[in-house]
């Protein structure tokens, strides 16, 4: 029997591949807080040519599609990877740049897709839209308010391809904004399950909760802000009724929804965090917070839990002195 959250997600199509040439723990996904925010990305499955205006405290989005359409939630698969790696990078100690140059194989494996040669056509397809849509907007990263227009992605080109003209190499140069996400390290790690889920509101919500209930027990969201949120073209009442299939399908990696009275909807981590990992101490915090200061240092300690439950979930005899060894380790390498 599949474990709770498990059913009705995609296929997991390359289970024995490496997810990224990274280790394990630098290479999970990760993904950028403003766009985990705000909505960016068309939930449409067909050409979405409609521009989107969002405000919300404060915070103003213009999304201006192009002929191709409006870059759409599956292909933000590309940025999380592109993300990834920068992350992967930094963490390792490597200097990095807003242009990288990635190989489609291993792209469409780490994002769970198929291999086939249609599979890099719609990679080719989603570069295009990534390209083309134009965001103007005021959200801060790295700390920098300012309100400017930019692409997604700079530009992409196809570096060297096979002889039947199919995508072996490509760079990719992001936006300014997304790279100085990447250098302030405002990004979030995402379930690997992610990738299995099919339909965009799903990957929507799934953002929305990983970024607003993280790892606290509860997020609590009324289905309106929720849907503004979201970026969801549909009626509220159509917004509603997808809510609750949701619900009843219950497949949301790491959180579980419930609707509640007043038309909010509740969002609950599937375990609690004290069951998520070793417990570490106040005072390990504490001692964290001093090594890295300005950083979230319960954060880092979600990322070292990550790496334990990686590594097996070894029986540590002092978790404490474990995470700030790692913490240290951490730190020699930035």
């Amino acid at each position: 029997m599949a474990a709770a959250g498990q059913e009705g997600l995609g296929p997991l199509r390359h289970p024995t591949g490496d997810f990224f040439v990274c280790d394990i723990f630098d290479a999970s996904p990760k993904d950028d807080l403003g766009s985990m925010e705000h909505p960016i990305f068309s939930l449409a499955t067909r050409p979405d040519r409609r521009v989107l205006s969002y405000a919300h405290n404060g915070t103003e989005v213009t999304v201006t599609p192009s002929v191709k359409g409006r870059a759409t939630i599956h292909d933000k698969d590309v940025l999380i990877y592109c993300i990834s790696q920068l992350m992967a990078a930094v963490n390792a100690g490597r200097q990095i740049s807003r242009t990288l140059t990635l190989k489609a194989h291993d792209l469409l494996v780490a994002t769970n897709r198929d291999t086939s040669g249609d599979a890099y056509g719609r990679l080719r397809e989603a570069f295009e839209r990534l390209a083309g849509t134009r965001i103007t907007t005021n959200i801060a990263t790295g700390g920098e308010e300012t309100t400017r227009g930019f692409g997604l992605i700079e530009a992409w080109e196809i570096v060297r391809k096979t002889r039947g003209g199919r995508m072996i190499s490509v760079t990719v140069t992001l936006s300014d904004w997304l790279f100085r996400a990447v250098l302030a390290k405002s990004v979030l790690t995402l379930s690997r399950d992610y990738f299995r889920l099919r339909k965009p509101l799903e990957r929507r919500v799934y953002e929305l909760a990983r970024k607003h209930c993280g790892r606290q027990p509860m997020w609590r969201v009324s289905v309106a802000t929720l849907h503004k949120k979201a970026g969801s073209a549909a009626p509220l009442r159509v917004f509603r009724a997808s809510l609750r299939r949701m619900i009843a399908a219950d497949h949301l990696p790491d959180y579980h929804l419930a609707e509640e009275s007043g038309d909010m909807l509740c969002v609950t981590r599937r375990r609690p965090v004290s069951e998520t990992g070793p417990h570490l101490s106040p005072e390990a915090l504490d001692e964290a917070r001093a090594l890295r200061p300005g950083a979230d240092v319960h954060a880092l300690a979600a990322e070292w839990r990550g790496v334990w439950e990686a590594t097996g979930r070894p029986k540590l005899a002092a978790p404490d002195r474990a995470f700030l060894g790692w913490v240290r380790k951490v730190n020699s390498l930035e």
